[in-house]
């Protein structure tokens, strides 16, 4: 300060008009820019995106396809085993092969039984002789008696002897059928026809009483089991067909019974449905069971396309707010109350008549501008 206050008032003035100067210049300059960019051509704003919407239509009810999980089964199966154990000596068939009922399967070690049986004939036969003795010796007694020659006594006593060499003679036989009884049960044959689905056991193997051998599937005559509500089961009708997805291939199954009973664990009430010979399905095979039915609840129909899902898992859909040429976009929350294929039934905040996104949800954002393609 002292600097400028010693110099002289000339070229204190003089420096000061020269400061104005170059701030006019400035100022000078910073409109010129902005009136240049004033005059540039601005752009035009973005069009509308445009969308396919559907129109809202509520009803009081839904009128659905209700799908069940059901399990494909054989009529009949079996895991046949042996009554009482002993060495294989034969198995004739193995996994997955045909058998007719009746066809012997596989087959025990059976020298030890025959012999036994083979004793037991000859104790039978050798009782039947002691027997036959006993009713001639009662015969002849009785012949005594009527002549005299000896007493009453003497004929009750061959009579109680014939009785029990009789009854000897009949449990000799008892014996006999038991062995051949068990003689037959060392075999084991097919209960019906079928196929093979399985083998536990090969030759040489010690298989325990009643331990399964070979496991069999009557593959001919196939079933649906069903596990249904107690409502539905109640309105399904005998002998009526209904439809069925098996491996995505449609089956009209008809209803052979149904159980009546609630399964404690399960909640739920069996039915059990025929399958027709030619279904051309396979024993385990998953199925669906469609059933119509009706949802006593109000909402409407959307594809599954136009669900977005917005935070804490909840659901919404846009909803076209506004009117003209542009719509702005408007999530509004819904509830799904039944998925069927492609489409949901649902309810919400939204309004009957109102338009709606249809697809495409990723494409857009909450206040986009959008209008729909249908109204061009």
């Amino acid at each position: 300060m002292a600097r400028i206050s010693s110099l002289p008032p000339m070229r204190f003035g003089l420096a000061v008009i020269l400061i104005a100067a170059v701030i006019a210049a400035v100022v000078i300059s910073i409109s010129g820019v902005r009136a240049a960019t004033a005059g540039q051509d601005v752009p035009d704003a973005v069009d509308p995106l445009p969308i396919a919407t559907i129109t809202v239509a509520f009803t009081d009810a839904g009128e659905i396809e209700a799908r069940y999980p059901a399990l494909v089964s054989a009529r009949r199966e079996s895991a046949l085993g042996l009554e009482a154990g002993g060495r294989i000596a034969e198995i004739g068939v193995d996994v997955g092969d045909r058998v007719d009922a009746g066809a012997v399967l596989a087959q025990l070690d059976t020298r030890t039984l025959e012999a036994s049986l083979a004793a037991a004939r000859a104790d039978a036969a050798a009782a039947d002789a002691r027997a036959d003795l006993a009713e001639l010796t009662l015969e002849r007694q009785r012949q005594l008696v009527e002549q005299g020659h000896i007493s009453p006594q003497r004929l009750d006593e061959a009579g109680a002897d014939a009785r029990a060499a009789r009854a000897q003679a009949a449990a000799a036989q008892a014996q006999v059928a038991s062995l051949e009884v068990r003689l037959d049960l060392a075999s084991i044959t097919a209960p019906f026809d079928g196929v093979v689905t399985a083998r536990y056991f090969d030759e040489g193997a010690i298989a325990g009483p009643g331990a399964p051998v070979l496991h069999i599937v009557e593959d001919a005559a196939l079933e649906l089991r069903a596990g249904l509500p107690a409502r539905e089961a109640a309105s399904l009708a005998v002998g009526q067909a209904y439809p069925a997805d098996i491996d995505g291939r449609p089956v009209a199954a008809t209803l052979r019974a149904v159980t009546g009973v609630i399964d404690a664990r399960r909640r739920n009430v069996s039915a059990v449905f025929d399958l027709p010979a030619d279904a051309q399905v396979r024993s385990g095979a998953v199925a669906r069971l469609i059933l119509p039915t009706v949802i006593e609840d109000r909402g409407f129909w959307a594809p599954v396309a136009a669900l977005s899902e917005g935070r804490r898992g909840l659901w919404s859909v846009y909803v076209m707010a506004g009117n003209g040429a542009g719509y702005e976009l408007e999530p509004r929350p819904v509830e799904i109350i039944h998925t069927e294929g492609d489409r949901v039934y649902l309810k919400g905040a939204v309004r009957d008549g109102e338009r709606i996104l249809s697809g495409g949800v990723h494409r857009v954002a909450p206040g986009q501008i959008v209008r729909p393609v249908d109204q061009g």
